[in-house]
């Protein structure tokens, strides 16, 4: 429900009716939940907003946020608990255990199909059909989805363990998950008896078909001998280390084996693969820095990959059994949950998120033969990349009318030009022609093709020369007005049309509430979401993001109170962008004098 971006319709502080009333709802809904959990869930004096948002397909919902994590969701009278109130109480609904690789699919939409279930050595939930459920994965009870059971258990066990079994509403990395803090599940082991299950079913369970569906028959899932791998290291994340190294060399050894000698028995893409993965573990440990997120996923390569290979060898991602950087990534966020990667714009991925917790980022161990890439790392721990701001350049296109006046230069209709260039072309033109006035070098005479290109109608039989300067001047406003755009990593980009500033503007809301509108921050190279949870922190004020109304791929930055001062320090101070493109400082809250 929640796979694609929804619409927040508003979010207004939730009244005090409201909270008891939500209080009982929730009581009434998971009567597993104490007194003392109901009263953290729904504190008396915290902030606890009601958020109406209508969903991709139209549906709408009611979102109930605390601390800005939605904790729960409404859908007509039915009350559903978020995966971050789950991760704090993970027995307040029965669950479906499922494997890891199948949480891909359900983050995309798909609904979990029986063959895909594990049953633990404790059965299977004791369900109604409709009944709010949850699913995790084996070996961490945290749940990772929310719906309601497709059958009753008993019509599941009867069935075969066929069809669908849970229709799922809402997951872990779906856009719920992203309107709040983006934290990572916990882990949380099974029981003993239920991990031993797992164990002996995990080769034989990789292997089940139909595990989602996707609208299509026996979905390919894609499952890399890596996620098995992934699986026995969560299993052995609990205990100590010397355990780890003897039962699972598989991803810490990697690194060391890179350091051996010719005599390597394994083959050279086997090779290659430890080697990028020694290399990707030591860039995020040593170089990646919060501050530096989003990162291009070109930049992560080009910058600190290749800055993190050992001397004399050199990563090749061709030669890897990946082949391309975007599969490897892939890789490392669905199997190892190490990163995040998203599209923050059409063919272009950024790394959004690093979970620098990570038990096997942890546990990994910088070679000795890197050391001097160490050295210049700084006290951090990361290089500090700071923010570079886009290169906008204005340009002039060639209109239908201006063409003859541009063929001596070859430059035909559409072509784009920087006023430097124009000047020089105009210049050259005149002197070709011999319209410089005999008596006053200052004044250009007219001839047909500059009186057409020119002059309006009235001026034919009037004006007979120009100054050089008005010369200039109005060939330039008689051009297309373009410009480019430069962002640092990526190709120009040629714009029609001036360039539309960063706006920043104040409205008032319901209850003489005054709201900070922040526009076009995409245009210059600019993450939203970075920005505001810069200013968040900056100015201890709830900021949230919503659609651009009429505008494709664009947001709105909406922060309480009148931020402008604070977004403007922001935007010019530490992201270096241009005054003359932030519109709006003017509306600033002026100090008040000093007595």
């Amino acid at each position: 429900m929640f796979a694609k971006a929804f619409r927040v319709k508003s979010n207004t502080a939730i009244k005090g009716s409201d909270r008891r009333k939500l209080r009982v709802d929730i009581s009434t809904a998971f009567p597993s939940l104490s007194g003392e959990d109901l009263n953290d869930l729904v504190p008396n004096k915290e902030e606890l907003n009601i958020v109406k948002i209508y969903a991709h397909k139209g549906d709408a919902t009611t979102l109930y946020v605390l601390h800005k994590n939605p904790i729960f969701f409404q859908m007509g009278k039915h009350l559903f608990p978020t995966v971050y109130t789950l991760w704090r109480y993970p027995a307040m609904l029965p669950a479906f255990t499922t494997w890891p690789p199948v949480l891909q699919k359900l983050a995309g939409g798909a609904d979990l199909m029986l063959p895909g279930v594990v049953v633990l050595a404790s059965g299977l939930p004791d369900v109604y059909q409709g009944d709010c459920c949850a699913v995790n994965l084996v070996m961490n009870r945290a749940p990772v989805a929310v719906g309601t059971a497709a059958m009753s258990s008993g019509e599941m066990r009867n069935s075969g363990m066929k069809g669908k079994g849970v229709n799922v509403l809402h997951t872990y990395m779906d856009q719920l998950w992203a309107f709040g803090d983006k934290t990572n599940p916990p882990v949380i082991p099974f029981t003993n008896s239920s991990a031993q299950v797992e164990t002996e079913e995990c080769e034989e369970g990789m292997k089940a078909e139909g595990q989602v569906s996707d609208g299509q028959d026996n979905p390919e899932l894609n499952a890399e001998e890596t996620s098995c791998q992934g699986m026995r290291y969560l299993r052995l994340a609990d205990q100590d280390s010397e355990a780890l190294k003897d039962k699972e060399p598989v991803e810490n050894v990697e690194g060391e084996d890179i350091d051996e000698d010719n005599n390597d028995s394994r083959s050279p893409q086997e090779q290659m693969d430890a080697l990028l993965l020694q290399c990707f573990l030591h860039a995020l440990k040593a170089k990646v820095k919060k501050s530096e997120l989003p990162l291009l996923t070109s930049t992560f390569l080009r910058n600190h990959i290749a800055s993190c290979c050992p001397k004399g060898k050199q990563v090749d991602i061709r030669k890897s059994s990946y082949k391309k950087l975007s599969k490897f990534l892939q890789c490392m966020q669905r199997d190892h949950s190490l990163i995040q990667v998203k599209e923050l714009k059409k063919g272009v991925e950024s790394i959004v998120e690093v979970d620098w917790r990570n038990p096997e980022l942890c546990s990994f161990s910088i070679p000795e033969d890197c050391g001097q890439e160490n050295d210049s790392v700084g006290e951090g721990g990361a290089c500090e990349v700071p923010f570079q701001p886009p290169e906008i350049t204005p340009l002039y296109g060639v209109t239908a009318r201006m063409e003859p006046l541009f063929q001596d230069a070859h430059k035909k209709k559409g072509a784009t030009l920087k006023a430097s260039e124009v000047r020089n072309i105009i210049t050259d033109y005149v002197k070709e022609n011999e319209l410089v006035h005999e008596t006053n070098k200052n004044y250009v005479n007219i001839n047909p093709t500059l009186c057409d290109c020119l002059l309006e109608k009235s001026e034919y039989q009037e004006v007979e020369n120009l100054k050089w300067d008005d010369l200039i001047s109005r060939t330039l406003s008689k051009m297309q007005a373009c410009h480019e755009v430069l962002l640092p990593g990526q190709h120009p980009v040629v714009k029609k049309g001036q360039v539309e500033p960063i706006d920043i503007t104040v409205a008032t809301r319901g209850s003489n509430k005054k709201v900070t509108i922040v526009k076009n921050l995409e245009a210059f190279g600019l993450d939203p979401a970075v920005v505001a949870d810069t200013l968040q922190h900056r100015v201890q004020a709830s900021c949230f993001l919503q659609d651009s109304p009429g505008v494709k791929n664009r947001v709105l930055l909406q922060i309480q109170g009148n931020q402008i001062q604070h977004v403007g320090k922001l935007l010019l101070d530490q992201y270096h962008i241009p005054r003359k493109y932030v519109q709006g400082l003017e509306k600033a809250p002026k100090p008040g004098k000093k007595k």
